[in-house]
């Protein structure tokens, strides 16, 4: 398997597919129709070189990966909305009056900040003090430490078993799998057809789910070094961490997805076994969608016959660059070609006002024939004639004398 690149998400019966900055969205209206939206995304490492450092990088990647699937997500329920808009809310009066257009990326963002603090309560704060609780019987720390890292991920598998029994996310887990099939069919260098698709794999090493797991497992072996004796250094400490955390998770997750190293394929076991809570086998509708938003930002042929997606995102700047060039090359032969006609013109026009000249006579009208035909149409001067012209020549003469 040759790693792609792309990676994606499932939102509201679509699929979101990335490839570099380019993102697509692909959704099933309620008419049945495949609705595929293309945007660009800029990330943060894309301003700051140094936030793509390793462990940087990480941490830009989870907080762009929020950002996106938010934007995503609201964009793909749009197409389920009620006909009847209702009053706004006083509430959504006082952002608009107070933040004007920029009031939804204001509320994306608080969205996204409560999302982040709620996480943190939930699978980071609640296992730490249930795990406190067991204090008083258990000595060792370690142990302790360990059984909050179980107790973490016990909370996590049983908020997506709960949340898979609601009829809309279990939809939204389906069009997860027929993501990661997708990008399963074509890492295989098959031809994206449905058919295809429907061979495939409904893991993916590269998925948020297993970075997730991976999060709550690389954090029980940073807590294990902090050694303070108050309960709030220790929750300062782990809430510090967690940027550290969720930064190595992205690392080991970035070499799953292009290593076949036995040690990692042992590795992402776990997190391979936990997607089959959180993806399920999809209907060829559903693939259908995936496929369309593959292919609106990926050139899945030319990958096949083995062009990497960094060529194939290269070809399209170079292809971008030269029709840019085309187009300026073409705007400046309109210019030029506007400049010539004038100039014709303005011959054109003193041309016509100038006075017509009498035309020459070529030199061979003036003499057309040979010598011997002017001696034959030469009037012939009689002796007698000659005589009398030689006595006015003398008396022209005497009288000159």
């Amino acid at each position: 398997m040759k790693a792609s690149g792309i990676g994606g998400q499932a939102v509201i019966e679509g699929v979101m597919m990335k490839n570099g900055s380019e993102y697509a969205v692909s959704v099933r209206t309620p008419d049945g129709q495949i609705e595929t939206m293309t945007d660009t995304f800029v990330s943060a490492g894309d301003k700051l070189p140094i936030l793509k450092w390793p462990i940087l990088r990480g941490v830009v990647a989870f907080i762009d990966s929020l950002s996106l699937g938010m934007k995503t997500l609201t964009y793909s329920s749009s197409f389920f909305e009620e006909e009847e808009e209702e009053e706004p809310s006083k509430l959504e009066q006082a952002m608009e009056k107070r933040f004007g257009e920029k009031s939804e990326k204001v509320v994306m963002g608080g969205t996204i900040f409560l999302s982040i603090l709620l996480a943190i309560v939930i699978f980071m704060l609640v296992p730490f003090f249930l795990s406190s609780l067991l204090g008083k019987v258990i000595q060792s720390e370690t142990i302790l430490i360990i059984l909050e890292g179980i107790i973490r991920v016990g909370i996590f598998v049983l908020y997506v078993l709960l949340i898979s029994k609601m009829e809309e996310i279990k939809r939204v887990f389906m069009y997860h799998g027929a993501e990661h099939k997708c990008i399963n069919c074509v890492e295989n260098g098959l031809p994206l057809t449905v058919a295809n698709v429907k061979k495939q794999g409904r893991q993916h090493r590269r998925c948020g789910t297993s970075f997730l797991l991976y999060v709550m497992l690389i954090s029980i072996i940073l807590f294990m070094f902090i050694r303070v004796s108050s309960p709030w250094l220790r929750i300062l400490f782990r809430l510090l961490l967690i940027p550290v955390i969720a930064g190595i998770s992205y690392e080991f997750i970035r070499l799953a997805g292009r290593s076949d190293n036995i040690c990692v394929r042992i590795f992402s076991k776990p997190g391979l076994w936990l997607q089959s809570l959180t993806t399920k086998e999809p209907t060829d509708e559903m693939i259908e969608v995936g496929i369309a938003s593959v292919e609106a930002v990926f050139d899945w042929r030319e990958f096949i016959k083995g062009v990497t997606a960094e060529d194939q995102m290269a070809e399209r700047k170079a292809r971008r660059e030269t029709r840019r060039e085309q187009k300026k090359q073409d705007e400046e032969k309109r210019v030029e070609k506007t400049w010539k006609e004038i100039r014709e013109e303005e011959e054109a026009k003193r041309q016509a006002e100038r006075p017509e000249r009498p035309v020459r006579p070529a030199k061979e009208d003036l003499f057309d024939g040979t010598t011997d035909e002017l001696e034959k149409t030469a009037p012939v001067i009689e002796e007698d004639e000659l005589d009398d012209i030689d006595d006015i020549l003398a008396q022209y003469s005497s009288r000159g004398r």
